[in-house]
């Protein structure tokens, strides 16, 4: 089994989701800058899939090592789908949730279901594979809580947002953590080397 492999990302919150899951398995997960990769490309995939092979092959054309990637975002029923690949675009950095709210304002209760939708790329050097979590809920009337990033403020989870629960809740349910749990699994069965 693989000991070592590096996250595409430098984003500290997705990182540290991953260790919390993968280091269990004895498996190191380095971000790409402490790999010493300095790339940051054109996600201009369709899909969350797509995306996530793109920066896992930019990466691992970079540094050679095992790489996983993830691309994530949240998918809005009344919103036909939106803000969904676009969800790191949507808005300026820190109004994502502020803007969703407002775009939300109308919108009945039982119209507000979402999901947050992952997918993780895995390349290893001799294989390419797609894992796939997502995690459904609905979107709240305000931003509540204080433990997550992103949407997490105001994506509901049955009376809670995601930001109102611990890490060990969250990554329990979470789309990433589904997502890396498929990955685990597979590691697990001696896939992957």
């Amino acid at each position: 089994m693989m000991n070592k492999l590096v996250m595409a990302t430098n984003n500290a919150n997705k990182l540290r989701e991953a260790k919390e899951i993968l280091s269990p398995l004895g498996i190191e997960v380095l971000s790409q800058q402490e790999a010493g990769v300095n790339c940051d490309p054109d996600e201009n995939g369709s899909t969350f899939a797509e995306n996530a092979m793109i920066k896992a092959k930019a990466v691992y054309e970079a540094c050679g090592l095992p790489v996983i990637a993830d691309d994530s975002g949240l998918c809005v029923d009344a919103l036909g789908g939106r803000p969904g690949v676009h969800s790191a675009r949507y808005a300026p950095k820190g109004q994502e949730c502020a803007k969703l709210l407002g775009e939300m304002k109308d919108v009945p209760d039982e119209k507000r279901t979402a999901r947050f939708m992952c997918n993780i790329a895995l390349i290893t050097g001799t294989e390419s594979r797609i894992f796939e979590g997502r995690c459904e809920g609905s979107i709240g009337y305000e931003m509540r809580g204080s433990n997550g990033f992103g949407y997490d403020p105001v994506f509901m989870v049955g009376e809670r947002t995601m930001a109102e629960l611990s890490a060990d809740e969250k990554n329990s349910i979470s789309h990433r953590g589904a997502a890396l749990r498929e990955l685990c699994s597979y590691l697990n069965e001696g896939n992957g080397e």
